[in-house]
């Protein structure tokens, strides 16, 4: 099925996307796999060039024809920009880049439905 929206809520361990039409949803988690905690280093800890996840989470959104991306903290940042600089295609097709706390599935499936409501109104 094609679905014309998505929604990806991230933070360092886990990526949710939902693809979603106004009637249907598919949900994929997308969990990483590498160590993103050097230890005695406090703050944002990614490992410089720890693009593996997020090549990931951008995979799995891309054929998305608009993408909202979502999360708690800085990790949606570090998506956008890796997006920005090697997946511009993709992150074109971002149309916000909003703070979101920890939601479940239903949550956030009923938040972008709103947003993307919200959004086709004001177009």
């Amino acid at each position: 099925m094609s679905f014309q929206h998505a929604v990806v809520w991230l933070d360092q361990t886990e990526a949710h996307v939902i693809h979603f039409t106004r009637d249907d949803a598919e949900t994929e988690v997308i969990k990483t796999t590498s160590q993103h905690r050097k230890a005695g280093v406090v703050g944002n800890n990614r490992a410089e060039g720890d693009t593996g996840y997020m090549d990931e989470v951008i995979a799995a959104i891309t054929e998305a024809k608009e993408i909202l991306v979502v999360g708690p903290g800085q990790e949606k940042l570090a998506l956008m920009r890796h997006m920005t600089k090697s997946h511009a295609e993709t992150a074109d097709k971002v149309v916000s880049v909003e703070t979101v706390d920890h939601p479940n599935d239903g949550q956030l499936l009923t938040y972008a439905r709103k947003y993307f409501v919200k959004a086709d109104l004001t177009h």
